[in-house]
């Protein structure tokens, strides 16, 4: 299995703009941070650092448009600035709910599977673009108080919902801006 460790922090924008930052500390590809954007007219973009790591994460999910691009992260307590080509994002979140205890495989793709669509609008098990079982295994939830994004120097407005799914993979980022610690197990596919 590969195992992902590390943040993933989501909302939309009032120009129709939506992102979902993952930012690894721990991976086999080593740390690193990406960012899936789908714009207004549903195109679905990858930045990412490196073409290995693009190369990956483009293998499990769906993008019409892959930009390799240096990234800048800014790791605050309770919060993340992203540079990344075209983009700068701010996302800060509060204290969240901690989930203390490990689930095995089975439950996250059955009961946390379950309570996920219903509370979230999301799952925590599915199947990749490439074939491949995913489980996320959530260890905390918090929600994002403030966000801003800029595309060329241009404000992307206030933060809203995911409005309209991004359609990355098999899961959605909650409805509600979010940012959750996660560890993501994927069927081993790293040669």
């Amino acid at each position: 299995m590969d195992v992902f460790e590390g943040r993933i922090s989501s909302s939309g924008f009032e120009s129709g703009d939506r992102f979902v930052i993952g930012d690894w500390h721990s991976s086999p590809l080593g740390p690193f941070a990406n960012v899936l954007w789908a714009k207004p007219d549903g195109t679905r973009i990858l930045i990412s650092g490196t073409k290995k790591n693009a190369d990956y994460v483009s293998s499990l999910y769906n993008f019409e448009e892959v930009i390799i691009t240096e990234i800048f992260v800014e790791r605050l307590p309770k919060g993340i600035q992203i540079k990344a080509g075209p983009l700068e994002i701010e996302m800060h979140w509060n204290y969240g709910l901690i989930i203390p205890f490990s689930r095995p495989r089975w439950f996250i793709s059955t009961v946390e599977l379950f309570f996920a669509k219903i509370l979230f609008g999301t799952k925590t098990y599915g199947i990749t673009s490439n074939n491949l079982k995913e489980w996320y295994c959530i260890n905390r939830i918090a929600k994002i108080h403030t966000a801003s994004a800029k595309c060329n120097g241009i404000d992307l407005n206030n933060m809203t919902n995911f409005e309209t799914n991004a359609c990355f993979g098999f899961s959605e980022p909650p409805k509600k801006p979010t940012s959750v610690m996660v560890r993501s197990i994927i069927e081993s596919n790293i040669s």
